[in-house]
């Protein structure tokens, strides 16, 4: 048991379990546990962020382009493959994919035997135009080619056919390689630029996602991605699920519905305390105090011989993978992939309330900030129309005032937002479960 998970922690884990249950006894049990299957992912999403910021300072505005890559790998692995789009176009995919790693392989070769100079920018130049060209004299053919396919039903090339559970790991290395991309390049130079990179590297694979139809069907999106828990209907003809739900005294239908939510529950809390142990090994091992340690004092921290931009990198790769993770977690429980829906400006800045309510640098406030911020998100808008309701109970039916009140309720989720942030960084300015 962690030394943070103190008796303060116990108090406000029960407290937000305890308004779980009174949402399962006021409105239903299955909203409930659709609350904590998503208070679930957004934990691990929250933990991925916290090695970043909490671990290291490093400030990623690009959260949910990296939750984006985790929903392309439950596409790309779930998804049977489309055997007429791979017979028409997928060669000429193959063949742009093959000379766009060998353009990179010339120009790295190139820029590496070339003096500097005038020279070797010339020739890398006429080996990036070039090897642009030809890319596309393939790419462009084969895209409208698999884009034809049966385009309103596919018109993509599909995915492997794989459990879909395995596009949870599959995410978390696509995330890594981006992010390794990303910190190569920004994270030598100042915090606010990491920041700039990876907001303008969310936003390029948003836009990528939703425009690229042969690889994800774009806006058109992908639903129907398979299940790794059983389907309702399925369940509902069952003999002894029935003999189960009547001897529970509950209808089959609705028991159903508790019953793939519950199972859905199961895995990411697998999941979640996998991470989250790993997470909390990792802060209390050397690696963790030399994070912190750099994270409070660079200079410091590299006049003692440590690789600052190294570790920083090792730690932005690491919170990326949880979050590509998360993605993958979020579209498999969704069941299908909405490109659209990434909106990275608005959700990255749920994700950091997470992570600055709960506690910075602490594994534990990541988890418990997951779950109050979601919860809050999801139960701000019909709170807000009750308590408007309410307030407006004594007005005439015809008020323009009672309408404008009962149409002002959906936006409560943005207002309670800033309210819960703004009271904790009052009275607890280092999160509900802080540092120790």
């Amino acid at each position: 048991m962690s030394k943070n998970f103190n008796r303060r922690a116990v108090l406000l884990f029960a407290l937000m379990f305890a308004a779980l249950a009174t949402v399962g006894f006021a409105q239903s049990w299955s909203l409930a546990l659709a609350i904590v299957n998503l208070c679930l992912i957004s934990a691990v999403m929250s933990l991925g962020v916290n090695i970043q910021w909490g671990y290291a300072g490093l400030f990623n505005v690009g959260v949910m382009g990296f939750a984006a890559l985790g929903g392309v790998a439950g596409v790309l692995m779930s998804v049977p493959p489309v055997t007429e789009a791979w017979r028409v176009g997928g060669g000429g995919i193959a063949i742009s994919l093959m000379l766009a790693i060998g353009t990179i392989v010339v120009a790295v070769l190139a820029a590496r035997h070339i003096p500097p100079g005038n020279m070797r920018r010339l020739v890398l130049a006429v080996i990036i135009v070039a090897g642009f060209f030809l890319i596309r004299a393939f790419f462009d053919p084969a895209v409208e080619l698999i884009e034809a396919v049966e385009p309103a039903k596919t018109g993509f090339l599909g995915g492997l056919g794989l459990p879909i559970i395995l596009s949870w790991v599959v995410g978390g290395i696509f995330a890594a390689g981006v992010a390794w991309i990303v910190g190569k390049i920004a994270l030598g130079l100042r915090s606010d630029y990491l920041a700039i990179a990876t907001l303008g590297i969310s936003e390029i694979i948003v836009a990528m996602l939703k425009n690229e139809d042969w690889l994800t069907r774009g806006v058109k999106n992908v639903s129907g991605l398979p299940r790794p828990v059983p389907y309702e209907v399925n369940l509902q003809q069952a003999i002894w699920f029935q003999d189960w739900a009547a001897t529970l005294g509950v209808g089959v239908v609705e028991f159903s519905s508790i019953y793939v939510k519950l199972c859905y529950a199961g895995l990411f809390t697998i999941v979640l305390l996998f991470v989250l142990w790993l997470s909390q090994r990792s802060l209390n091992s050397p690696w963790g105090r030399m994070m912190r340690a750099i994270r409070d004092n660079e200079v410091a921290a590299s006049a003692m011989g440590k690789n600052v931009t190294g570790r920083h990198l090792q730690v932005f790769i690491l919170g990326s993978a949880v979050i590509g993770i998360a993605g993958a977690m979020l579209t498999t429980l969704d069941g299908q992939f909405t490109p659209a829906s990434y909106q990275p400006l608005r959700f990255t800045f749920i994700i950091w309330v997470m992570v600055i309510v709960g506690g910075s640098g602490n594994n534990w406030g990541a988890v418990l900030g997951g779950f109050v911020i979601w919860f809050c998100w999801i139960e701000a808008e019909p709170v807000g129309l009750w308590f408007m309701d309410m307030l407006t109970s004594g007005m005439d039916e015809g008020s323009g005032l009672r309408k404008h009140l009962l149409d002002s309720a959906a936006h409560m989720r943005l207002m309670t937002m800033g309210l819960i942030l703004l009271l904790v960084l009052r009275f607890s300015p280092r999160g509900l479960i802080p540092e120790k």
